[in-house]
């Protein structure tokens, strides 16, 4: 079994995006509001756009098994609630049935928590932790230390880059990647909010902010 981690060039943009519906399957965000498509044109088609030097590729056995989209300096790139409006009005996703349900369970938590006062999630800025990554493997990679390959070429990418250090937002309830990111030495910071509209295994689901200084 061979690993091998190298960056995005414009010739991997099929493969990438033939991966993307794949990763994360069976994980709490495995899948957010059913339309893969639009789903990469908020979490993987800017990366490859606008910083394809940070976008890190893992191949098993020369096959492409994961990704991790990073950002040295999360001004770079448009904010994610940016994104994810005009992934709407592109996807015309208003008008597809699955994205129509979580947006109203999306409207409903949200309104249920600003009832009762409680924060939901949202964009994450702090210049102690300026980078951020997003990183995804289909199954058959875990456990085969390729996200452990991916995450060290990127820290040693904003180390050589001076960048005082990284952050990240995961799922409280996707305990699988809240041990690998602490054996990676990121760390809890902050409350853990409801995410709205998403849903695992039935359940409301909480976003949690892990950073690493570097």
């Amino acid at each position: 079994m061979v690993i091998a981690i190298r960056t995005f060039t414009d010739a991997d943009r099929t493969a990438l995006r033939a991966l993307a519906p794949r990763v994360g399957e069976g994980s709490p965000s495995g899948s957010l509001w059913g339309h893969p498509e639009s789903e990469a044109a908020v979490y993987l088609d800017p990366y490859a756009d606008l910083l394809p030097d940070s976008l890190w590729l893992a191949f098993l056995d020369g096959a492409l098994v994961g990704y991790l989209a990073g950002c040295p300096d999360s001004a770079e790139l448009p904010s994610e609630s940016r994104r994810m409006d005009r992934a709407i009005r592109e996807h015309r996703l208003l008008l597809r049935a699955r994205p129509v349900a979580f947006f109203a369970r999306a409207l409903a938590d949200t309104g249920w928590a600003a009832l009762r006062r409680r924060p939901t999630a949202g964009d994450f800025a702090d210049p102690a932790w300026p980078a951020h990554l997003h990183i995804n493997l289909v199954p058959e990679a875990r456990g085969t230390r390729a996200a452990e390959e991916l995450m060290t070429h990127w820290l040693q990418q904003l180390r050589t880059a001076g960048t005082p250090g990284c952050h990240l937002q995961t799922l409280v309830e996707n305990t699988r990647a809240v041990r690998f990111f602490s054996r990676m030495g990121f760390t809890p910071h902050g409350p853990q909010p409801m995410v709205p509209g998403l849903r695992y295994q039935g359940r409301r689901v909480h976003q949690l902010t892990m950073v690493k200084s570097l």
